[in-house]
């Protein structure tokens, strides 16, 4: 089926800027499988190692071999070129398996969350017109559940469990369809700007939204950010927790480490010690976590001592607040600096990051990866001086394309610009400070207050477990500043110190952002991360409403 009824008119896109070489040379037409994958076993490096998994070393010949196997089989169960497959397992190596194999045969792969629910896989299911789905055992409860509500049967394929037990229910069991397959398997050309990748957000504000994403960005995200952020060669091992559904996880583990040679390490989920584990066990050199992660770490007693660590020679980390705070203990804890990065699911991947620098400016994020522009600009269109507000705007190799929403690829693109849609500053040298998303910032009294600033000003008090701030009606300043904190165990609630923690961000932040309302409760609202659920975003939208009732 013709994907042209579900991508905006191409003067809706944003333009695509291509300032590297690299990024230039491609050619017109090209498989991101065959460049990827196939060229390291046709160059005589079949033998090198391509994916660390738990005890397992699985080569580049060995990954192809599968990836032919088990696209020839879903080109046997009627997937054709531009069809979309569903993928919903963890980071394991099936899951690079089956990406790889789906857009060799010109399919376009859909990893998704394995934390949606039964009506979040039925929407994107029917959004995508999907032709496959391919599950892991542990998570095929709920896409049993999501298929009654669609329309006709939807072949679903099993990773692991048992093969009978599948056959049973009427599904296709994984390793029997592998067994089918051929070795051989020719790679589909395509189009370089022809979509490849589908990813769907997490759904925190509504159903999932599809982002688009072409087949040159499988190129263009590791020859800008991994070549020349992360300097990623072939004698690095790289991790990254973020599930494969998410942009950082896509990139991290199905694009960066394949087109530069470096071998991935899979973690199938994140837990503070699992982490240090694995870095020792894979002697990681480049780690990618999530702030919380970092966090999650930091709480465990006596880490840097009791794990060997040596081997890391990059900490990098985005999707949230870093914060100085973090980026202190970590450094006073491992020795070790965390390079923050700026991205979005739009935009594939990072586009702001101190790593090209090599350079630290504690408490702002980064300059833009060499590929992309930035500006700051107010509302009016026009570019700020430098450490004045303004919304966010981006241009290079990649940009935001919405999958069937012509509404919102409208707002998010003007004169060829992404709209990131975050509020931030930009100093002399291009560094990127974050203050807010655009539709979380405060106004008070005619002030614009991030509550990002805010938080990490609260969360300094020793008594602060969490925080979290936004904006509640006040009719007369238009809004106050309410901040939502949990208690740490053993502190009590009182009258006196709610007001010590609020006195105690005098001097750290000025007095009009301090919080007019201060409430504690026994925990935040926030979207699944690394350690599990409620441990990622904060989700303001569930505060407001929690100030409505």
């Amino acid at each position: 089926m013709t994907m042209d009824r579900y991508l905006p008119p191409r003067a809706l896109w944003p333009e695509r800027v291509y300032t590297l070489a690299e990024h230039r040379a491609y050619p017109a037409r090209f498989n991101s499988t065959e460049v990827l994958l196939d060229r390291h076993v046709e160059a005589g490096h079949g033998d090198r190692t391509a994916v660390l998994f738990e005890d397992r070393r699985i080569t580049y010949r060995a990954l192809q071999e599968d990836v032919n196997r088990l696209g020839s089989a879903l080109r046997g169960l009627g997937v054709e070129e531009d069809d979309r497959v569903l993928l919903r397992a963890p980071s394991i190596p099936p899951s690079l398996v089956a990406n790889f194999a789906i857009i060799k045969i010109g399919a376009v792969s859909v990893p998704i969350s394995p934390l949606f629910s039964r009506v979040e896989i039925a929407h994107v299911a029917r959004a995508t017109a999907a032709k496959a789905i391919l599950v892991a055992a542990s998570l095929l409860e709920e896409v049993e559940r999501a298929r009654e509500d669609l329309d006709g049967a939807i072949p679903v394929i099993v990773i692991g469990g048992d093969p009978a037990e599948i056959r049973a229910k009427g599904f296709i069991s994984y390793g029997e369809l592998l067994a089918r397959g051929d070795a051989r398997l020719a790679a589909v050309p395509r189009d370089r700007l022809a979509p490849s990748v589908l990813l769907f957000t997490s759904g925190t504000t509504g159903m999932p939204k599809g982002t688009v994403h072409l087949m040159d960005e499988a190129l263009t995200v590791a020859d800008g950010f991994g070549r020349l952020g992360w300097r990623l060669t072939p004698e690095d091992v790289l991790c990254s927790p973020a599930p494969l559904s998410t942009a950082a996880g896509y990139s991290a583990q199905a694009v960066i480490p394949f087109r530069l040679g470096a071998p991935i390490s899979l973690l199938a989920r994140f837990s503070p010690e699992g982490m240090l584990q694995q870095i020792e066990r894979h002697r990681v050199s480049v780690v990618s976590v999530l702030p919380t992660g970092y966090r999650k770490i930091l709480e465990l007693p006596d880490a840097a001592r009791r794990h060997d660590l040596g081997s890391v020679r990059l900490y990098t980390g985005g999707g949230e607040s870093l914060t100085p705070a973090t980026y202190e203990q970590w450094r006073l804890a491992f020795g070790r600096e965390i390079y923050e990065g700026l991205g979005t699911t739009e935009m594939m991947f990072v586009f702001a990051s101190s790593a090209v620098t090599g350079r630290v400016k504690v408490g702002a994020i980064g300059p833009a990866v060499p590929g992309y522009e930035l500006r700051v600009v107010d509302e009016d269109g026009r570019d700020c001086k430098p450490g004045e507000v303004g919304s966010l705007i981006a241009r290079g190799p990649t940009g935001t394309i919405y999958w069937n929403d012509l509404e919102r690829q409208r707002a998010a693109v003007e004169a060829g610009w992404s709209r990131i849609g975050d509020l931030v500053t930009m100093d002399e040298d291009g560094y990127i400070s974050f203050l807010s998303r655009e539709d979380d910032i405060i106004k008070s009294s005619g002030y614009r207050i991030g509550p990002d600033e805010v938080e990490q000003a609260l969360a300094g008090h020793s008594a602060v477990a969490d925080v979290g701030v936004i904006g509640i009606p006040h009719a007369v300043h238009g809004e106050d500043t309410c901040a939502f904190i949990v208690l740490q165990p053993g502190s009590t609630d009182s009258p006196a110190l709610r007001q010590e923690i609020i006195d105690s961000c005098r001097g750290t932040i000025a007095v009009y952002k301090l919080p007019r309302v201060l409430r504690v409760v026994e925990r935040l609202p926030r979207a699944p991360g690394p350690a599990g659920p409620g441990t990622g975003k904060l989700l303001r939208r569930l505060l407001r409403e929690m100030t409505a009732r």
